[in-house]
């Protein structure tokens, strides 16, 4: 079966792939179990000179990289821009601190000396998905390689050039070859992987079903897993917040890269005395943006990545408005199997709606009545999900109390949820578990070795015989 890159916007394919047999796969497989043995052994500052020179090609290649996005999967071209920048700064930040997160951990016992050293484990097998095609990668791989793991991807099929372009970089930066590659291979062929007892752990971001299904295969043998999910992050405004700011930064969360961000804002929240007066300006907001052409400098959102990601959410809305929700702004696709899909804002969103429970993975920002902060807080937790989600209030340590109480990954107080290379990554409940980013990240895949190191006892000199 081919891997094809489809042009969203136009419909056209742009290229076609054939697919690796299992024999091509398990060969670089083998490869790349035997580059982990040596690649272990190279130092720091090799690997952080490397690392670097990927972060320089990152940025020198930032249009080339822009363009393949805007070809696969629809995001506008200043945002690929501004991706691919992104995993420059990742890959930078990990080769200045690697040798930091992963110094050895003194421990006080009653040993000579004792500590925890952070060794590699060998190959670690992504499964990544298409949003953010370079980012989603870059923020596995530049910690992996870093910690002295070999990375193997298997990347969206609807991205393989994206995929392949990232292998160019690490192998033009002069990683050895066998330390990163990009497997063009169907999800059929996962189970095969992580089954392979030289595949050490899987790291997934994707959706909640591809999550159970890969952490069961790993359960099964015994391979170390952290999975990044779905979310349908609570987006907070009390009563006192600056509305303005609050609405117009909504907007802009729930519109990152089309909607289809696992940390955009979905499910916004809102105090009864300023709910209709935050609906207004959001709306005002939302039909500023102007979708276009993806390759175009002035689009500001393009189309959702597949025609069929814009049918499901068209669904979607059509079964909770059915059930009850209330169109506050009617966007959404001209008709169905197009993938352009115009903003929508849903009102009076109650439990036994589709919208109430699901993630909508597109431009439907859904809004929800509270009482009070109380309720407030009590309706950002009734969610399977638990990925990221914010507070928007003048009363700072009200918000941050607030924060503490949501359940979520990573609460932003009167900002908008973002991933960045200091901070961890991750979520709870249906949102996965496991942390990204940080040195929480580096660490999630190497052997935490406890190093006990006994005194030297001198034997206590013997008696004089007289």
């Amino acid at each position: 079966m081919p891997i094809e890159s489809v042009n969203p916007y136009t419909g056209r394919v742009e290229r076609r792939f054939r697919a690796f047999s299992w024999t091509k796969t398990e060969q670089i497989l083998s490869q790349s179990h035997r580059a982990a043995a040596t690649w272990r052994t190279t130092s720091s500052k090799e690997r952080t000179r490397l690392m670097h020179r990927a972060a320089e090609l990152l940025r020198e290649r930032q249009d080339e990289l822009a363009r393949l996005m805007a070809l696969e999967m629809g995001k506008p071209i200043a945002d690929g821009r501004a991706e691919a920048v992104k995993c420059a700064l990742c890959c930078d930040y990990y080769a200045d601190h690697a040798e930091e997160f992963l110094a050895d951990d003194e421990i006080k016992t009653d040993a000579q000396r004792s500590f925890i050293s952070h060794e590699p484990i060998g190959v670690v097998l992504a499964v990544m998905p298409w949003n953010f095609p370079f980012w989603q990668v870059v923020r596995f791989a530049a910690p992996a390689l870093m910690a002295g793991n070999v990375g193997l991807l298997k990347h969206a099929s609807n991205v393989p050039q994206c995929a392949l372009a990232l292998e160019k970089i690490f192998h033009d930066a002069g990683f050895p070859p066998a330390t990163f590659r990009t497997l063009l291979i169907g999800s059929e062929m996962v189970e095969q992987l992580i089954a392979d007892d030289r595949v050490r752990a899987v790291t997934l971001t994707g959706s909640e079903p591809a999550g159970a299904q890969v952490a069961a295969t790993a359960g099964r043998y015994i391979k170390k897993t952290v999975l990044e999910l779905g979310g349908s992050d609570a987006f907070i405004v009390l009563a006192d917040a600056d509305l303005e700011v609050a609405a117009k930064t909504a907007a802009q969360a729930r519109m990152i890269n089309a909607g289809q961000s696992c940390i955009a804002a979905k499910r916004f929240i809102v105090e009864k005395p300023v709910l209709r007066e935050f609906i207004s300006k959001m709306k005002t907001h939302l039909l500023a943006y102007r979708p276009g052409d993806p390759l175009s400098e002035d689009t500001q959102y393009g189309p959702l990545a597949r025609p069929d990601l814009a049918d499901e959410l068209t669904e979607q809305v059509t079964d909770s408005v059915a059930q009850g929700a209330k169109v506050e702004l009617h966007g959404g696709q001209s008709k169905p199997g197009t993938a352009l899909f115009r903003p929508m804002i849903l009102s009076n969103i109650k439990p036994g709606q589709r919208a109430y429970s699901e993630e909508l993975f597109g431009p439907v920002a859904l809004i929800l009545e509270a009482k009070d902060a109380d309720d407030a807080v009590r309706l950002a937790n009734d969610s399977r999900f638990g990925l990221g989600g914010s507070v928007w209030t003048r009363d700072v340590q009200r918000g941050e109390e607030l924060a503490r109480r949501v359940e979520a990954g990573a609460v932003f107080v009167n900002s908008m949820v973002k991933s960045s290379p200091e901070m961890p990554f991750g979520g709870v409940k249906k949102s996965g578990y496991g942390r990204e980013l940080s040195y929480l990240g580096i660490r999630e895949f190497v052997n935490q070795k406890s190093i006990w190191i006994a005194k030297d006892e001198k034997p206590a000199p013997k008696k004089k015989v007289e």
